[in-house]
């Protein structure tokens, strides 16, 4: 075995056919890990640039191992940079909200203050029935055995409290 200081990935034939052989493999494995194939075909680039770069240094032999680590690595970083970015835009989708226009904070403090208003108006079996569904989330069939009244039942009370709300509504404006 012939003692060579310069490692033979760095010729452009033999890496070029590394490369070939290796990339569609590369790229897939990072397609399964980002659902991204444009992303992953910039970081399988990105690993293989990194390879050329530091041919000298990685012998043939080492060379799968260490285009995929490289890869592995930057998808890692990728991950975790994403998880930052989503982050920052979850602690800071808040702030528009109390950015908003006073006019507008004052007029939608008066419609709920006419919802709540035209709520408690309603008799109480609408009320129930209606609470029980937007509040509580339940569906018609669960409002039915909780009240032990038939879904007709449920769906007419929910109906007749939708239409009270409404005309109220329209007239409180």
């Amino acid at each position: 075995m012939p003692n060579n200081p310069e490692s033979n990935t760095c010729d452009e034939i033999i890496f070029s056919s590394f490369f070939k052989s290796h990339i569609k493999a590369l790229r897939n494995f990072l397609f399964y890990k980002f659902g991204n194939l444009e992303k992953a075909e910039d970081v399988a680039q990105e690993a293989f640039v990194k390879l050329w770069q530091n041919c000298s240094a990685v012998p043939l032999e080492k060379a799968k191992s260490y285009v995929y680590t490289i890869a592995n690595n930057s998808s890692l970083n990728e991950i975790a940079h994403q998880k930052v970015v989503l982050k920052y835009e979850k602690d800071f989708s808040g702030l528009d909200r109390t950015n908003q226009n006073p006019e507008y904070l004052l007029e939608e403090k008066q419609f709920q203050d006419k919802l709540l208003k035209a709520i408690g108006n309603l008799n109480e079996k609408q009320r129930t029935a209606f609470l029980m569904n937007r509040i509580d989330g339940k569906k018609y069939s669960e409002i039915a055995t909780d009240l032990n009244i038939s879904v007709k039942a449920v769906e007419k009370r929910i109906h007749l409290a939708l239409v009270s709300l409404r005309k109220e509504i329209d007239l409180l404006k």
